[in-house]
């Protein structure tokens, strides 16, 4: 004789029940775990909203040096969503020193890495299609001058030496690509904004991609 089990109505509604079950007892659990994350998020951001001491911030990026990328992208998602809920409170103020402190760096952070992939290297020949060689490796300081000439005053000038025949209209002197970015003598504010101007092929393009990958690398500027 064979015995069957009943997979009668009342078999799959047993079944129904204990998906039921379970799935209660789940959200529950996820429901925990989202809370318990919530209000431990909120505590450093309550610091780091109501502090302005620098120890606060060192702590907070220490803290996301030992985190990895999924945990990383729920911490910066929360953020986000905390800044959202700030502005519909109309807690501007908060909101915006929340976003400066905790999403500009994020941001930065981004930035610096796209930057490094994309000026790490350099092409020789066609561009993309050439041989990658690092730029750190190639690359040779210019003869860089502070100064200007008859027809630029104040800007920084990248040239030749031996086709410089023109007689500057103030004394230049010389300045080293990491200080280009510097304040100048008696400024306060930092320089934003550098023209380079130089003959053709003397490496201005280089330059430019050279401290570009110097600020993404935290060497200089």
């Amino acid at each position: 004789e064979s015995s069957e089990v009943p997979t009668g109505p009342s078999t799959q509604q047993h079944q129904t029940h204990l998906d039921s079950i379970f799935m209660n007892v789940l959200f529950q659990l996820l429901e925990e775990n989202i809370l318990t994350f919530v209000k431990k998020e909120l505590k450093k951001i309550q610091k780091v909203v109501s502090s302005d001491y620098p120890e606060c911030l060192e702590s907070q990026r220490e803290d996301e040096e030992v985190l990895d990328e999924e945990q990383r992208r729920s911490r910066e998602a929360f953020v986000k969503i905390s800044v959202h809920f700030l502005r519909r409170m109309k807690q501007e103020v908060l909101a915006d020193r929340l976003q400066s402190k905790l999403l500009a760096p994020v941001c930065q952070r981004e930035l610096k890495s796209n930057l490094k992939k994309k000026f790490r290297c350099v092409f020789e020949g066609i561009a993309k299609a050439g041989n990658p060689t690092l730029l750190n490796e190639i690359y040779t300081e210019l003869y860089i001058t502070e100064g200007g000439t008859a027809e630029v005053n104040q800007e920084h000038e990248i040239r030749q030496i031996e086709t410089a025949s023109r007689k500057p209209a103030r004394p230049e002197t010389t300045i080293r690509q990491e200080d280009l970015f510097k304040a100048s003598a008696g400024g306060e504010e930092p320089i934003r904004t550098v023209m380079t101007k130089g003959v053709a092929g003397i490496g201005k393009t280089v330059l430019t991609q050279k401290f570009t990958l110097d600020w993404a690398e935290d060497k200089n500027n």
